[in-house]
């Protein structure tokens, strides 16, 4: 990940959530916002949908759409080989499926992009969970 994918993933997540921490934030933790930004948006998509809001509805899209570009820039393609690549397959699905969402209302093409990017977020805090005990680990091992 370059500095600029954080400048620009902070960027988002500071216009699309109140949230605090994202200065001093590592870069798991800053996607690990990101998914939670994305998962909060398309909740809030969904919500305004239901609703009839449709600016919100809208704008809420547009943010969760916008995030997901986040999260597609910051692979590494070189580095994550196979894995990179399905990811970049699955934010490409999971974007065409909140279009369609947003274009014909469909409260099932929101429920399976929810569905499809549970695991990937969990599977990140995992990541992070690991990282730390690594470095912990590391750090005793130089005491």
């Amino acid at each position: 990940m370059s500095y600029g994918y954080m400048r620009n993933a902070s960027a988002i997540y500071q216009e699309n959530s109140a949230r605090g921490g994202v200065e001093g934030a590592d870069r798991h933790q800053l996607t690990a916002m990101l998914f939670d930004g994305l998962i909060d948006r398309i909740n809030q998509a969904r919500g305004a949908m239901m609703c009839g809001n449709v600016a919100t509805k809208g704008t809420n899209f547009s943010r969760a759409l916008a995030i997901i570009g986040e999260l597609r820039d910051s692979l590494d393609h070189e580095a994550g080989g196979e894995l990179s690549a399905r990811l970049d397959a699955l934010y490409d699905y999971v974007a065409r499926r909140l279009l369609h969402a947003q274009l014909h209302d469909d409260v099932r093409a929101i429920d399976e992009a929810l569905r499809l990017l549970a695991p990937v977020r969990e599977a990140w805090l995992q990541i992070r969970d690991t990282y730390l005990a690594s470095q912990d680990q590391a750090q005793g091992a130089a005491a």
